[in-house]
């Protein structure tokens, strides 16, 4: 039975830049409370920022898509701004993984 390896420094600088990414949305979702469906948004925001999302990738990825497809419709630029730099955030993530 094998031990399993700390993630490299670069796995760990993405998953932080991610975390953060994720904060700066939530924080941009509840600076502009009020538009069509940003209820919706911080429901998922807060789901894909849970637990079982963050170790699941897939699972936060899926998520995050729905969140883009809401933002899409109703939110202002700022917000979808947010959304494209989690998005891109994750898959540096991703890259990192392959890499790792």
């Amino acid at each position: 039975m094998g031990f399993t390896k700390e993630p490299t420094g670069y796995y760990k600088t993405a998953l932080s830049d991610l975390q953060g990414a994720w904060c700066n949305l939530r924080e941009t979702v509840v600076d502009n409370f009020g538009f069509p469906n940003s209820d919706k948004l911080l429901f998922h925001i807060d789901e894909a920022m849970s637990w079982e999302c963050v170790r699941n990738l897939k699972l936060m990825k899926e998520t995050l898509l729905l969140i883009r497809n809401i933002a899409a419709h109703s939110a202002p630029e700022e917000v979808n701004e947010s959304v494209e730099m989690v998005m891109e955030s994750l898959e540096e993530v991703f890259s990192a993984i392959a890499e790792g």
